[in-house]
């Protein structure tokens, strides 16, 4: 038997609390998903102006990063022509996202989950999602 660690509803909120943090802080409405360590969504958030477009990329990116263990934007260089995971991007539907913006959230050095962030940049979207998961980590050690 395995005993599995996974984010619950409750992290999810901080997650994506931490996340439309620092979106508005940067002044960019973002799509934020939160993902279990499956790549099941937990949690979604579309700020008011977050794009139409963005919002199957965010629940895209937190499954990448969840399923590669890696963030997106690590997928993305490996995804270039020439590159051993080239062609990447179309396998799993399509799902497979190279673009940043997805993390992995690890607790005790296991993945427990993933955000994923979509509407601005790709820079921008990755500063949003480590906000989420350094708030989430400052939560994690009030716990202690």
């Amino acid at each position: 038997m395995l005993t599995i660690k996974r984010l619950d509803i409750d992290d999810a909120g901080k997650l994506i609390a931490g996340a439309r943090a620092k979106a508005q802080e940067i002044g960019v409405p973002m799509c934020i998903a939160v993902t279990d360590e499956s790549g099941n969504l937990i949690a979604f958030e579309r700020m008011d102006g977050g794009k139409i477009t963005s919002i199957n990329l965010a629940i895209d990116k937190s499954f990448t990063a969840t399923g590669i263990q890696k963030g997106t934007d690590a997928l993305g260089e490996a995804n270039q022509p020439g590159m051993a995971a080239h062609g990447i991007s179309s396998s799993l539907g399509g799902r497979m996202v190279t673009v940043a913006g997805g993390l992995p959230v690890t607790v005790d050095g296991q993945v427990v989950g993933g955000i994923g962030v979509s509407s601005g940049s790709p820079a921008q979207d990755l500063v949003v999602a480590q906000a989420a998961v350094t708030a989430l980590c400052e939560v994690q050690l009030e716990r202690v």
